[in-house]
């Protein structure tokens, strides 16, 4: 069946992954009646002739509905009510956690958020946040997965999740398409608290950081709290998965290296040997001592809100969206979220002293230190393999920023060239 959203319109889409791909063609493959809505599915295909992509929109007469057109709402009575909704040549399936009795409002209002992100996201009321997940993936969703898991483990300091719309193709598996969480009132988020800080009361931001390390802690205690369950080990690393690492992080390496041209290029280039080297020594080492469990897998600032109670509350567990869903849901060592943290402080220092006059280098080991004391201390072992984290995360940077904001790239070029030149002891 044909479509009333063009290309032009997917490709405008902030939560369009294939940026860098020519769209061919969009067709409507399937189609779910809700209310006055429908909830539509979208296969995209390329002009590279490769694999198409399938997206998730809802819709009112060919467009995606205006805050106060009750489709939002309808969303939720679905979920509510455990409703089947059948489409042409698949099933959206609704469904509720004990949560949602609490949550759910009188009234359900809508309010879109204006915020840049892959997914779409509503508020309903003030106390339930809609979370629409646009790019099917086949598989377990780990935002979905993970934040089951806390909700049920009692850690408090991530929304509880109240309800959850899958969509399913006749004789296909399962994609999660739509998320129904606590709407938890926030300052913002870390991102924006930090800065704050750090133009007013640096003392405050290495505050924060203590604060930011605590969470960090229980987060990573809750998702090894259940050994038993298959899908949430905590046990040490084996061979195979830190040589997993090792490839990892030399792939972003080698990536980060073609995404350069000119000056940037050639001092990339320099220190790749040692780069290497550092990956290999301390990869190579690894299996045996490292702790490995679930963890939040794309872990920095902006994965947190600041809460209005002055504590923190971690969303967003769909890890890094360039890897491969299966990926995402491995196992692996929590210091990976420490590694992205510890690079978003970096962020966050380099950021204000450009535009608050911060003392960046005096600041970040300060800071580095409170997050590290208030996590629970690293011991040396574990120090080596957190920065060899912290330089695969900058390479990812480095690669991050030459596609998206060239202006930026100094600042993880440079935290590659720190780092690999760090003296350990």
């Amino acid at each position: 069946m044909s479509s009333a959203f063009s290309p032009a319109w997917v490709a405008a889409q902030r939560w369009f992954r294939a940026k860098q791909r020519s769209i061919a063609g969009v067709v409507e493959v399937d189609r779910a009646p809700i209310g006055g809505a429908a909830l539509i599915v979208l296969e995209v295909s390329y002009a590279d002739g490769g694999a198409p992509d399938h997206y998730f929109v809802l819709a009112i007469d060919g467009r995606e509905p205006a805050d106060g057109e009750g489709a939002w709402a309808a969303l939720v009575d679905a979920m509510a009510a455990g409703a089947e909704l059948r489409g042409t040549i698949g099933t959206f399936t609704c469904r509720r956690t004990d949560a949602l009795e609490v949550l759910l409002p009188a009234t359900l209002t809508e309010r879109r958020l204006r915020v840049e992100q892959s997914n779409t996201s509503v508020a309903i009321g003030d106390r339930l946040i809609l979370k629409l997940f646009r790019r099917l993936e086949p598989g377990e969703n780990p935002d979905l997965e993970i934040g089951a898991f806390l909700t049920d483990a009692g850690f408090a300091d991530t929304p509880a999740l109240a309800g959850a719309v899958t969509y399913r193709p006749d004789g296909g598996e399962d994609s999660a398409v739509v998320m129904l969480q606590e709407l938890v009132p926030a300052r913002g988020d870390a991102w924006e608290a930090m800065l704050a800080a750090l133009a007013g009361d640096p003392d405050e931001g290495i505050r924060q950081a203590a604060r930011i390390g605590e969470v960090t802690a229980s987060m990573h205690a809750a998702l090894a709290s259940r050994p038993a369950e298959p899908a949430f080990p905590a046990r040490t690393a084996t061979v195979a998965e830190s040589a997993a690492w090792r490839a990892s992080a030399e792939r972003q390496l080698t990536q980060a290296v073609h995404a350069l041209s000119g000056e940037p290029h050639d001092r990339l280039v320099a220190i790749a040997p040692a780069v290497r080297a550092r990956f290999a020594d301390t990869f190579g080492s690894a299996s045996g001592e490292a702790r490995v469990s679930r963890i939040h897998g794309d872990y920095h600032l902006g994965q947190l809100l600041a809460r209005a109670d002055g504590g923190y509350s971690v969303i967003d567990f769909e890890g890094e969206p360039a890897r491969p869903l299966a990926e995402r849901r491995l196992a692996s060592s929590p210091l990976r979220d420490v590694a992205g943290m510890l690079r978003s402080l970096d962020y966050a220092a380099r950021t204000a002293e450009r535009d608050a006059g911060l003392d960046a280098a005096a600041w970040l080991p300060r800071a580095r230190e409170s997050f590290g004391a208030a996590y629970g201390g690293i011991g040396p072992s574990e120090a080596a393999l957190l920065e060899a984290f912290e330089l695969e995360k900058a390479c990812y940077e480095v690669r991050y920023e030459a596609g998206n904001r060239p202006g930026w790239l100094w600042l993880p070029l440079a935290a590659v060239e720190r780092i690999v030149h760090r003296r350990r002891g």
